[in-house]
């Protein structure tokens, strides 16, 4: 099976080619704009949103994986999203049809659902607050119009929470690395809930689908490793990892967005990006939670356990020696 992973040179595309990668059953062919740091010989420098790229690069694919995709919280201008996300499903639809290639699984994200919704499943009704979260459900919905006329496809979609694990520098290696730092301010009581996975359950996942999912049809499947942990518990399973005493102080909301207004405005001022802002306070503070019932009753297993996943991101991060200074800049 010859596997072609759109936007594969970063964090989730690379470790899913390093766990399918001895594989023989596999060819493994990754196209992106930043070459590979650790795949070079299988990747092709390409942009999803050109339809001539796409069209010459999925030639002799079985499945495509699509990766690409703007992501941070942070991007400018906000039609970068749409010609990415949404553009790049057109573009990479059309390609496959060109090149017969049937199989798609697609990386959604659960914010189609938007903040501080009651631990919604696959079924809940979309409400995205920001123009990612936006720009992906269209994508869903170009997807979804797409399969009323190729019913013989075979196409997953996954909706992943934020996932994390060793060299993402995404908000959670931010929130551990303040934790570990011991120079932590809580924002809220703490006890708001939030889901998340570990990169090594999510490739696990895709690999598991590549050799399980084989009927026609679309399915959707948010991945969460469980069980979720709220603020307080995460400060507790720093502090056992790392063996070390992790004070905190507890703000009231008001006061931490009053906080991230005024880094806005500094940031605008200098014209520059601040790892603090108005919108990542209110995601901090959002209780996160969403249903992964469906995904863990499809006969997946995933090989770690969520304290397994954090206590192996902490240990590479914090405890052993870097022999690299490779990382991959998410959300």
């Amino acid at each position: 099976m010859k596997i072609t992973i759109i936007g594969g040179s970063g964090f989730i595309g690379t470790r899913l080619m390093n766990l399918l990668k001895d594989e023989s059953k596999y060819t493994l062919h990754n196209i992106d704009l930043r070459q590979s740091h650790f795949f070079p010989e299988v990747t092709q420098i390409g942009d999803v949103r050109k339809q001539e790229d796409m069209d010459t690069m999925l030639a002799g694919a079985d499945a495509v994986v699509l990766l690409a995709a703007q992501h941070r919280d942070d991007v400018r201008p906000l039609s970068a999203y749409y010609e990415t996300n949404v553009g790049g499903m057109e573009c990479t639809l059309r390609a496959m049809e060109k090149n017969g290639v049937k199989r798609l699984i697609f990386f959604s994200s659960v914010s189609v659902y938007g903040l501080n919704k009651n631990n919604p499943n696959e079924t809940a009704a979309p409400d995205p607050f920001n123009d990612y979260g936006k720009s992906k459900w269209q994508a869903e919905q170009v997807l979804f119009e797409w399969m009323k006329e190729h019913a013989d496809w075979n196409v997953t979609v996954i909706r992943p929470t934020v996932i994390f694990g060793e060299r993402n520098r995404g908000n959670v290696y931010n929130l551990l690395r303040q934790i570990s730092s011991g120079r932590f301010l809580m924002v809220g009581n703490g006890k708001n809930l939030k889901s998340m996975a570990y990169v090594g359950n999510v490739v696990a996942f895709v690999k598991f689908l590549l050799e399980n999912k084989t009927s026609s049809g679309c399915e959707v499947f948010n991945y969460i490793d469980k069980p979720d942990y709220n603020m307080n518990d995460l400060v507790t399973l720093v502090e056992q990892s790392l063996n070390k005493h992790i004070p905190s102080t507890h703000f009231p909301y008001w006061l931490g967005m009053a906080g991230g207004y005024c880094f806005d405005a500094i940031a605008w001022l200098m014209r520059r990006k601040l790892t603090v802002s108005s919108v990542r306070v209110k995601k901090f503070c959002a209780t996160t939670q969403f249903d992964s019932t469906k995904a863990m009753n499809s006969g997946f297993l995933p090989p770690y356990t969520m304290e397994e996943g954090l206590r192996r991101t902490l240990e590479f991060e914090f405890v052993h020696p870097r022999e690299d200074d490779i990382e991959f800049v998410t959300e």
